[in-house]
């Protein structure tokens, strides 16, 4: 699990674009990822959900 002392409880997985794009963000304490959008200075995030609805989960590295 992660170190909550060290400020990284949660980890970019996947980037794409500059000014505008999109990341994948993992939650290191749950697993829970995250879609991140943003276009200049504005962006919007939200849960990233499977073909079911439900969040997607992927396993935690301990990679520090």
């Amino acid at each position: 699990m992660f170190n909550k002392d060290s400020g990284d409880r949660f980890k970019i997985i996947y980037k794409q674009g500059m000014m505008t794009g999109f990341r994948i963000v993992q939650d290191r304490e749950t697993g829970v990822n995250y879609l991140m959008t943003y276009e200049g200075n504005a962006g919007g995030l939200t849960v990233l959900l499977d073909k079911d609805g439900k969040p997607v989960i992927t396993p935690v590295e301990n990679d520090y």
